[in-house]
């Protein structure tokens, strides 16, 4: 059994009853996930194999202030001499942390500040954030199904809701969305196409959405070294900042639904 949108704009049940007693993936899903895995690998070897001998052990994921630090000033060393290099593994490797909802693309946000300064940082965070969130939207349109099934139940159903009693103001909606905490952009990204969430107002809700969080991140990385915690990143006047654009964001579709 389902759950769907019916004429009055009630919603049905759209987990079965046996959903989670199974394996989430098929075979074939897992082929088609395993594809776009080697895709990524692939594209980061060349990047590797057309940079300089050198130690390489720096390269890892960041975890920490401290491995960001470490990371930040070894790449500085190349980004002036291998810039497109350096552009192209930092997209492939934020893509595809976003793409398999991999947690630390707010490190890779704060990098780029520290390699690239604002315009530029804002402007590759904005489309390699958008890029990795499209990634993930299409895929879980093919194979992610079963697993917001199983990890989201609760949030997939009220997200549904609120996406079938807000159609005629969806992009203000999902604006909002982006723009605060009520629901984690990673769910967003791979629940959206389960619940009919049209692409083109996902991706200009993401585009839009993401700029100025990744502004304000991005500006942060300038001073790297200044940072003493994540916390920092988002006092509060930026996060009030954020949610009042997020509110101001909701307000037309909530007034014609009064008016109505």
């Amino acid at each position: 059994m389902e759950r769907r949108e019916e004429s009055n704009g009630d919603v049905r049940p759209i987990i079965s009853g046996n959903e989670g007693n199974k394996f989430p993936l098929s075979v074939w899903e897992v082929a088609a996930a395993s594809t776009v895995v080697m895709g990524f690998v692939v594209g980061l070897l060349l990047v590797y194999l057309t940079m300089p001998a050198s130690d390489y052990s720096f390269l890892k994921l960041p975890r920490s202030l401290e491995e960001l630090q470490i990371l930040r000033d070894h790449l500085e060393n190349y980004t002036s001499d291998y810039t497109l290099q350096v552009l192209v593994g930092y997209c492939m490797v934020y893509i595809f942390m976003q793409t398999f909802m991999i947690p630390g693309t707010v490190f890779m946000s704060l990098l780029a500040g520290a390699l690239f300064g604002v315009i530029k940082g804002v402007a590759l965070v904005v489309f390699t954030a958008t890029a990795g969130a499209s990634s993930c939207f299409f895929l879980s349109k093919l194979i992610g199904r079963p697993l917001v099934f199983s990890l989201w139940p609760d949030k997939l159903h009220f997200f549904q809701s609120q996406v079938a009693r807000r159609r005629e103001g969806l992009l203000n909606y999902m604006l909002f969305l982006r723009l605060t905490p009520t629901l984690p952009n990673t769910f967003i990204n791979v629940a959206s196409p389960i619940v009919d969430v049209p692409y083109h107002i996902f991706f200009l809700a993401t585009v839009i959405g993401l700029i100025p969080a990744a502004y304000v991140t991005v500006k942060a990385g300038i001073a790297l070294g200044e940072l003493q915690s994540l916390g920092d990143l988002y006092d509060f006047n930026s996060v009030a900042t954020l949610f009042l654009i997020g509110v101001v964001s909701v307000t037309p579709t909530l007034i014609s639904k009064n008016k109505s």
